[in-house]
């Protein structure tokens, strides 16, 4: 039904689209980004009793979920949210939704090393290509290095660098698709920006 300018909608009661899209309660969903510090397991609950993200969101009263995993070792942005569409197209292999991390690892990685991180190698579970590789910066044992990748596959930074022959000392996330970690403190999390969220939806198309 066309409604005029002006006139107004109740929320709870109407159903209201723009360019055909639902327009959901801005109440409705909650989406948080978290620094999440090393030692905490992405998940709501760990048998083995290990702190879990969610003990750092405890003032949250919505039932919020991880959008994908870092493990216990990683640090970084992290996605939380009870908007269980947006999560599934976020996480959907198909979209390729860019992951940026910094990671340091042992050795050196020389200029002319780069070409071979970015052919890709085969791990276990198939091929391994990341969208791109470049130095940070290099200390006397390690070298600190920023990589894209366009899957949330388990460990798969991890993994990649030590085909190569580097094992990760560190490993944070600071970039998932247009969400920037920026200078959120370890443990801290705050609500997403309306752009950020714009951004997200936009995604979709």
């Amino acid at each position: 039904m066309r409604v005029e300018p002006g006139a107004q909608a109740d929320p709870e009661q109407d159903v209201i689209t723009v360019d055909g899209r639902r327009l959901e309660p801005a109440a409705a969903r909650t989406y948080l980004v978290l620094n999440k510090p090393r030692g905490y397991v992405t998940s709501r609950t760990d048998p083995g009793g290990r702190p879990v993200v969610l003990d750092l969101i405890r003032h949250v009263r919505a039932r919020v979920f991880p959008v994908g995993r870092l493990d216990y070792d990683t640090e970084g942005l992290l996605l939380l949210t009870d908007d269980g569409p947006l999560t599934n197209y976020l996480l959907h292999p198909r979209y390729e939704i860019p992951r940026v991390y910094e990671a340091e690892v042992e050795g050196q990685v020389r200029d002319a090393d780069l070409p071979r991180w970015r052919r890709g190698v085969t791990l276990a579970d198939g091929a391994a290509m990341p969208k791109n590789v470049s130095v940070l910066r290099r200390g006397a044992a390690t070298t600190w290095l920023s990589l894209t990748f366009a899957e949330g596959r388990n460990r798969e930074v991890r993994r990649y660098a030590d085909a190569l022959g580097h094992r990760v000392v560190r490993l944070r996330r600071v970039a998932f698709g247009p969400l920037l970690l920026g200078d959120l403190p370890s443990g801290a999390s705050r609500p997403l920006r309306p752009r950020e969220l714009a951004d997200l939806n936009g995604l979709r198309g």
